[in-house]
């Protein structure tokens, strides 16, 4: 999902809404998705007992591979984009997976605040600009219950010179100002500005985009 909530209009995922209907095959061939979210998971330590929020859900690849690994777990997704959200709700209706998904955007979560054990999020915050960077922060904050982590993939500081004249070409799609802070390395320091605490960086990808960052949070308490 790509949102600027606050100024702009909603752009869907791939820059055009024509283009939706092929964004599970470009995720998978071009940023090695198994690999970055089987890690994400891996990270997260989902059990039984846990409610989660998959926040910009996409087409549900990432909630249906949480529920594979843990059925029992109280998982919602949510996105702004309704037609992935129809792709989503189709697909864990083909698992036959019970998953809660629902519209909205991540400046404004409609969920009652400590309402979450993880918030997981992919490929998502770069799409922000950096004032909705630090609202949906703050968002996240809000819904995580005290001691609750988050666990964010997303594209980090390139490793080397070809890592970031990869990254060009998704800052190019996605605009130079929604990216500059994933570029820079800068979304631990936003996260811990936030609020949230022990923020580390537990993996680096390259991939033929650039380089893929996989971050873990907590909030205090």
């Amino acid at each position: 999902m790509s949102e600027s909530e606050s100024n702009a209009p909603y752009v869907p995922a791939l820059g055009y809404a024509w283009l939706t209907r092929f964004y599970d095959p470009v995720v998978r061939l071009t940023t090695r998705e198994g690999r970055f979210k089987r890690a994400l998971l891996q990270q997260a330590r989902l059990t039984a007992d846990l409610d989660v929020l998959d926040l910009a859900c996409g087409t549900g690849t990432l909630a249906l591979m949480s529920k594979r690994q843990v059925p029992e777990l109280r998982l919602h997704g949510l996105d702004g984009d309704p037609a992935v959200l129809a792709i989503a709700r189709a697909k864990a209706a083909r698992a036959g997976v019970d998953i809660s998904f629902a519209q909205g955007f991540s400046t404004a979560l409609p969920y009652p605040s400590a309402s979450f054990d993880r918030v997981l999020s992919t490929l998502f915050f770069h799409h922000l600009g950096r004032a909705d960077k630090q609202r949906t922060l703050a968002e996240v904050i809000r819904v995580l219950k005290p001691g609750g982590e988050l666990h964010l993939a997303d594209w980090g500081q390139p490793t080397g010179p070809l890592m970031r004249g990869l990254f060009y070409s998704i800052q190019l799609l996605d605009g130079f100002p929604n990216t500059r802070d994933n570029v820079a390395g800068q979304l631990p320091a936003l996260m811990e500005a936030a609020g949230l605490q022990h923020v580390t960086v537990h993996r680096e990808i390259n991939t033929v985009y650039g380089t893929l960052a996989l971050y873990a949070a907590q909030k205090p308490g």
